[in-house]
């Protein structure tokens, strides 16, 4: 992987980490649903011109928008609300194991022994955290971090079933044109009236809106999407292990907020189990090495 790419690949999780701190940020304003859905319609309003109707597709969208965008966002960032950052951020790498979970309970994709063998040792660290100072008395929010967890994984078997008949940029752009107006109805009727919150916000509050819209799901999915267009995922996969550890040093950074030593314990745990699952260092080495070659 050559420097450029190198450094591409590295904004993913930079970008991605970071926008777990910006939303934390905006959530002092915002309720979660409505930022996200202010996010969902910046990204789509600027990406839509440029990507044509799905046609055929459209209904199957509507329901992955709600599954892995509405019901998923809103679930994990209602969960941030309660928790500490660098909790939510480690809670939020179950992704993977819902992920191998679902996929073999609805695609009968059976997981190899390395992977139960991770599955295991990320449970070991997610029971770690759990019980760890940070999530005393916000058990609820950490219930909610991982329903959204699972909700994107049952997500990603909605979207395996358009069998790539839908790019992942057009997918992200009507995904989000489909989640903003449903996260928006779910917010009024969960928050109440918006309308308040989005007439007193300042410009802090709409730099966290951009961030999130910009920055995190138009640059960082358009570097993702570049990153696979030109490596496999084998190669892709492992910079997404960083995603914690930039989220942690944010939230360190830009929140004064100081994980325990536990939760750090934790952590490392799940990354580690999280690692096994997605690591093959043989596999790794071979492809880095036919695509530099």
């Amino acid at each position: 992987m050559n420097a450029k790419d190198l450094l591409i690949a590295l904004f993913v999780p930079l970008s991605w980490g970071l926008g777990f701190v910006a939303a934390k940020s905006g959530l002092d304003h915002f309720p979660p649903l409505l930022i996200m859905s202010l996010r969902f319609f910046l990204s789509s309003i600027l990406l839509v011109w440029f990507f044509p109707i799905p046609r055929g597709f459209l209904i199957q969208i509507f329901y992955i928008a709600f599954v892995s965008a509405s019901l998923q966002y809103g679930l994990t960032f209602s969960g941030l609300n309660i928790l500490d950052t660098s909790t939510a951020s480690l809670l939020i790498q179950t992704e993977v194991i819902f992920g191998i979970i679902t996929a073999a309970i609805f695609l009968n994709e059976m997981p190899t022994k390395k992977q139960i063998v991770g599955i295991l040792v990320a449970c070991i660290g997610t029971i770690i955290l759990l019980g760890t100072p940070s999530v005393d008395g916000k058990t609820f929010g950490a219930i909610l971090v991982l329903s959204g967890a699972f909700c994107w994984a049952l997500g990603q078997v909605m979207v395996r079933s358009l069998n790539g008949n839908v790019n992942g940029f057009t997918l992200i752009c009507w995904i989000g044109v489909f989640s903003s107006p449903q996260m928006f109805i779910m917010s009024f009727f969960i928050d109440g009236n918006p309308i308040p919150f989005i007439l007193s916000a300042s410009l802090i509050n709409w730099f966290t809106v951009f961030y999130l819209g910009v920055v995190m799901t138009i640059l960082g999915y358009g570097a993702w999407f570049y990153i696979l267009s030109k490596y496999p995922m084998p190669v892709a996969m492992p910079f997404l292990l960083l995603i914690p550890v930039t989220a942690i040093f944010g939230a360190v950074i830009f929140l004064k907020e100081y994980p325990s030593l536990d939760v750090i314990l934790g952590g490392v745990v799940i990354i580690l189990g999280i690692s096994i699952i997605l690591i093959n260092p043989k596999i790794y080495f071979t492809k880095m090495k036919n695509v530099n070659d």
